[in-house]
């Protein structure tokens, strides 16, 4: 644990900066009259007067340990996806660095998300072995891939190397998704040993054009510079622009020119070209008209007749999915345990599986009869009966 303590004598706090990123605050006179002759780690850990945030984005965080007894499967926003195939969504974190104009989560300067959510990295690394291993009883000879994404930068998470480390273990390829600001030469270099691809966003090459979709100081030729870092590494480099009509309609191909002279794509494809698509709580940059899957496909063809992806591409195959503990329509009643991740959700806990609970007005510690309304890919949504 690395931190730092500072006061905040605007608000009348003992604030301590916990490995960078989560930001742990105490009331200064309930410091001064409990704590102050204690051990901080000893205080960080165990008082029961602080409050928690991510220091990225300030936003209320909760930390998930296996000893908070929270289950990480069930939301979008953290623990572990299964769509029903080889490849495992691994979500350690939320919160990002950049404000993406197109963000379809919302992320960075966000009007829809208030909580942040960090997993213990020992904790979602165990999950992941366990799901993997119940995978491989059903299916012999399959390969298991971690892809750590989520609604974020994966980067940003602190024990990022310690979670690469644990999945390397027990996963047969590790991928990550990252806009690259937060890497550097000599950690792509140390990654070689853990990650076998990296899916990086870079959505323009023009200076002006990225720094406008980054929506916030971006420094474009560092992240080039990594893509040749990756590229010249033992990492697969997959370069995944978000092509948002009106902004960077001219700059894909000339993305698709850069990521083939550094030798992006050595094993899997080099590129993943997403379509911009306008989500109910993703951010909408103003005159992008989404395109039609026609028309995207269409485009993509008059720039590279490959760049049309499969999941064979990726050898993603269907398999044997967890089990579901819910199912649509059941009728439940539940303790609301948490904050969930956007206004007026919330969360509960039920048959080891969260449970998101939308457009509700509850508050902690309340019961509340609920009806399942989403339960695909064991992702469980309720509203209230």
């Amino acid at each position: 644990m690395r931190y730092s303590k500072f006061i905040d004598e605007e608000k009348k706090e003992v604030v301590f900066l916990v490995d960078g990123v989560i930001e742990v605050r105490i009331a200064k006179n309930i410091y001064e009259k409990y704590y102050a002759k204690q051990n901080d780690e000893e205080i960080i850990s165990l008082c029961p007067y602080k409050n928690i945030y991510n220091a990225i984005t300030k936003r209320r965080l909760y930390f998930i340990s296996e000893r908070s007894r929270v289950p990480l499967i069930g939301h979008t926003a953290f623990g572990i996806i299964d769509r029903g195939t080889n490849l495992l969504q691994v979500r350690p974190s939320t919160g990002c660095n950049l404000n993406c104009i197109f963000c379809s989560v919302d992320e960075g300067k966000s009007k829809t998300r208030v909580t942040d959510y960090m997993v213990d990295a020992d904790y979602i690394a165990n999950k992941f072995e366990e799901i993997a291993d119940f995978k491989r009883k059903h299916h012999k000879n399959i390969a298991i891939e971690a892809h750590i994404d989520g609604q974020g930068e994966p980067f940003l998470y602190p024990y990022i190397e310690k979670l690469l480390r644990k999945l390397r273990d027990s996963a047969d390829i590790v991928s990550i998704q990252t806009n690259g600001t937060l890497l550097t030469k000599e950690k792509v270099k140390k990654f070689q040993a853990y990650i076998d691809r990296i899916n990086l966003s870079i959505n323009a090459l023009n200076e002006k054009t990225a720094t406008l979709l980054a929506g916030c100081h971006y420094n474009l030729q560092h992240v080039l510079d990594i893509a040749e870092e990756i590229a010249s590494s033992n990492i697969d480099l997959l370069l995944a622009p978000v092509w948002v009509p009106g902004y960077n309609d001219d700059e894909i191909e000339k993305i698709v020119r850069f990521g083939r002279s550094i030798g992006a794509g050595k094993k899997w494809k080099a590129f993943g070209i997403q379509k911009y698509i306008r989500y109910k709580f993703g951010k909408k940059p103003q005159g992008a008209k989404a395109m039609d899957f026609k028309t995207f496909y269409k485009k993509l063809a008059e720039i590279g007749n490959d760049l049309k992806l499969y999941p064979k591409d990726f050898g993603i195959v269907k398999c044997k999915a967890i089990p579901k503990k819910f199912k649509l329509g059941e009728k439940i009643k539940l303790r609301i345990e948490m904050y969930g991740r956007m206004k007026n959700e919330m969360i509960a806990i039920a048959r080891d599986r969260i449970i998101q609970i939308i457009d509700t007005n509850r508050k902690l510690g309340d019961y509340v009869n609920v009806r399942i309304i989403r339960n695909k890919h064991n992702i469980y949504v309720a509203e209230e009966a």
